[in-house]
This record gives structure tokens, sequence and C-alpha cells, in this order.
């Protein structure tokens, strides 16, 4: 049966949204004279955290003004050479926002830049603020107006009505109504701001490169760049540095630290460190403690591309299996695909990964994946498996069965999509077509987290939410986002 064109692309969309997907990431830099260039660097680094839209802001030292530029794309795509060079100054802030599989505007696009009574300033935001309605609709009943429809820019409204004289200090004020995750950084005309949320959800790291101070939201950044990484911004602290000097605060109340371990999981590149431990070690063992949770006969270990690589290397240590990339990825996908003149198989999932008939033909096969969200991707790979040959396909995935959504700047499906709320594994499996489905445990989880030496937010795993949200319950995560995306369709 023919596809029509719209068929087709709900089907690519829904392979393609059947991720978690993270909000954003950030960049600071202050005191080097190619600051513009050092940003797009290490939004470069910091793509896999957004592909929808990027920007930089740059200000002169000393000066009053600011200059912007953001766009719809990945960060290749929206700059060059041209408007680099137009950035000009020796600090700049830089900003990946995620893909969504709603409608996108430009208008969401950051760093956010607003002038106020203490002079200009531009803010980058990763992370998601649970009570951001009801200050917003607060605000508009006393006559702001609001010029696009992310949370993060309640942080700039209430920036601006603050009485405190500092540009920093107005931050502090403004954060210290804020509920949820936030790691951010703040441009003024001769301060870089720097901010983590007291339970230090999200990452920051901090870095020096030539004299100069760099932020960025993994430590990949400040690899590329070339840059040493000093240390991480600690939750609750704010750092600012004001004519090269480096200032620490502490402003918030100590809580409990609760860094989102899918960071760990998924999230974050494999050769990033957060909050000093590596990515790649840590997803390692997991698979090797999913390894002994969970044996079975079988002759390859193959990894859903890329997400399962590092798991699926640490269960294959474990079990003796042998390692096998037997499902080749095509990274070079893009949501606009011409239509086939007949229709094919699962081409939403082939378009991105294929299977290699020689490795798979009549083997028993262990599938390993870090998550599995609604199950429509994995249905069509174990399919896929299937159809190169695979007697026998073992689900193994590297984290325990997702039951709730993230609250904290992660984009996830609602519960009401989420498989694993729904149904057993038994029922999972069979959904999935798979000869066996295996979860790594909770405890399990936790046992490896308890390597990391840092406390963690496991809540779409427990359903134990460390921040409650508003009274009026959670809505969709980004619900604003994708309301307006719809009229701009």
């Amino acid at each position: 049966m023919k596809m029509s064109p719209e068929e087709l692309a709900d089907l690519v969309e829904a392979h393609l949204d059947d991720r978690f997907h993270d909000e954003c990431g950030v960049v600071g830099i202050h005191g080097h004279p190619e600051a513009a260039k050092i940003a797009y660097l290490g939004l470069y680094a910091l793509q896999h955290r957004g592909q929808e839209s990027c920007g930089i802001v740059s200000a002169p030292g000393g000066a009053q003004r600011q200059s912007v530029h953001r766009g719809m794309g990945l960060v290749a795509d929206v700059f060059n050479e041209r408007i680099l060079g137009q950035l000009e100054g020796r600090s700049a802030i830089g900003h990946v926002r995620y893909s969504t599989a709603g409608g996108s505007s430009l208008v969401n696009a950051q760093p956010f830049c607003a002038t106020t009574d203490a002079g200009a300033i531009a803010i980058a935001h990763n992370g998601n603020l649970v009570n951001a309605l009801p200050i917003r609709r607060e605000l508009e009943g006393r006559g702001a107006i609001f010029s696009t429809t992310a949370d993060s820019e309640v942080i700039v409204q209430l920036l601006a009505r603050s009485r405190e004289h500092l540009p920093e200090e107005r931050l502090i004020d403004a954060l210290s109504r804020l509920k949820g995750a936030f790691s951010l950084v703040m441009m003024t005309s001769d301060a870089l701001v720097a901010a983590r949320d007291a339970r230090g959800f999200r990452p920051l790291s901090l870095g020096r490169l030539d004299g100069a101070w760099v932020f960025a939201s993994e430590t990949c950044a400040l690899d590329l760049i070339g840059a040493t990484h000093e240390r991480d911004v600690e939750p609750g602290e704010v750092i600012v540095i004001r004519r090269g000097r480096l200032r620490s605060l502490r402003p918030f109340k100590k809580e409990e630290e609760k860094f989102c371990i899918f960071e760990n999981i998924y999230f974050a590149r494999p050769d990033s460190n957060l909050n000093g431990n590596n990515v790649y070690t840590f997803r390692k063992e997991l698979g090797r403690t999913l390894a002994r949770e969970h044996p079975v006969a079988a002759d390859v270990v193959v990894p859903v591309l890329d997400s399962g690589n590092t798991a699926a290397m640490g269960y294959a240590e474990e079990s003796g299996i042998p390692y096998e990339q037997a499902m080749i990825r095509n990274h070079y996908v893009r949501r606009t695909f011409i239509e086939p003149t007949q229709s094919i198989r699962h081409f939403g999932v082939k378009v991105k990964h294929n299977a290699v008939r020689g490795v798979l033909n009549g083997k028993r096969v262990i599938l390993v994946d870090d998550s599995i969200v609604r199950g429509t991707t994995l249905t069509k790979i174990v399919n896929m498996l299937r159809a190169a040959g695979a007697n026998e396909v073992h689900l193994r995935i590297s984290s325990p069965p997702t039951i709730g959504p993230c609250h904290y700047g992660i984009d996830t499906p609602t519960r009401e999509e989420l498989i694993a709320a729904n149904h057993s594994i038994e029922e999972i499996c069979a959904m999935l077509g798979a000869d066996s489905l295996g979860y790594l445990s909770l405890d399990g989880l936790r046992g490896c987290g308890r390597a990391l030496k840092h406390g963690f937010c496991d809540a779409c795993f427990s359903d134990d939410y460390p921040v409650a949200t508003t009274e009026e319950g959670p809505p969709p995560q980004l619900s604003l986002f994708r309301s307006v995306g719809s009229e701009d369709d």
C-alpha cells in the first residue's frame, strides 16, 4: 500500500521522536578576543543537546550594546564566518535548543536579550521551571508583556522588575522565586554570571582558556576549544566574573543534590565528565550490571546505535558473548524525505538504521538499548533483525522501566504515552515482538549511581519527584512551546 506524503512524514517523525530529548546546552566566554568563535565551537560540541535552534550573543567590554544572531537549525548551518565576524566583543554566551516533535518558532530561540534600567542583559538557560506558569500569569496580571512562550523568559521578567542594584543581585532575586531546574549563563555589559539550582539537576562546568573564563554544559565542549576544566559549578552556586576576576556566591538554601541520572545514562556525550565522573565508564558499568541481572544464552550482543553502544560493550565483556555492531546508522537523517514511488516496509526506521545480515543470520541476538519510551522504534528494529535472519532477539535495557515524565528539563512524553507506565514487562515484550525483555533494576541503577559519589534524581524510574509541581498539576512537558508551535505551522 502506497503511503501519502503526510503518512510518510508521520512515520519518520514518530521514529525520530521515540527518544527522550534534552532541552538545551549553554556556553559562556569572558575575556577572549574571539569570544563568539569560541562560543560557536562550544555549541558545535554540544549539538547533541539540541538541534532545533541555536544562538550567540556577544558584547564588547564596557559597551552597553549587544550583538545577537539566532536561527533555526544546526550550529554549522546557522553560523558562518561573516556572521561570526559581526559578533564582536571579548564576552559571549550561546545556546542550543532541543528538537521537538511539535511546531517550533524562532521567537523561542535563545539566548534571550533584554534592556533593563541596570543595562543590557542576555540569558541562556538549560532546565525547566515547574512554577513558571503561575508566575507568568502573576506578572501578566501586573502588566508584563511576554514575547516568547519559553519558561526561561520568566527569569528575564523577574530580573527586570527586581529592585536590587547589580545585575547578579537581580538574577539571584529572580531565581529565588523559582522552583525546578536551571543551569544558566547571563551576560551583562561588564560581567559573565553562571548559576545552578540548589539541587544541581543539570550540569555546568567551568574552564580556562588562555586567561579567559569559559562555562559549558559539558566538558566535551571545553575539550574541543582546548580549555582546561577547572571544576564544576556547584549546586546552588552563583559565579560572577568581572574584569577577569571570579567571585563565588552561595545565595540559596542548601538542598540535597539531585543530579539527573539520565544525563549519565543517555544525554551527555560519552567523552564528557559530569560531576567528576566519566560518562563512558558509567555506561559500561550499567551494561555489566545488566548482564549479571539478566543473562541469556546468545551468540552476539548488538547495540542500538548510538544510544546502546557503551552499555552493550559492558554487557558483552561481563557475559563473554561477542560484541558486534550488526546495525549501521545513517547519521545524516533529517525530518524531510522525498516520498518513494512504492511503499517501503518500515521506511521510517530503515532510513536511520539498517541490519547487517552477514552478522545476524542464524544467530541468537541480545539487543541492548538505554531505554524504552513509547516502544515504536524498537518494535520495528526487532522486526528488522528477524528479517535479516536472527533466530532469537532478546532485548536488554540499561535503565529501569520509565514510568513517569520528567519535569526538570527533559522533553518526555506524558505518563499515558510511556509504554512501561501502562503495561507489564511481559506485555511490553510481547508488544515489541522480542523473545525476552530485561530492564536494569532500580536497585542495580542505584548501585551504579552510588559510585558517582553525589545524589541523583531518578524520578522518571522511581516516581519519587524531589520538587513538587504547581497545584494545577504538571502540564505536558514544554506544553507552551507546543501550543504556540501549532499556530506557526
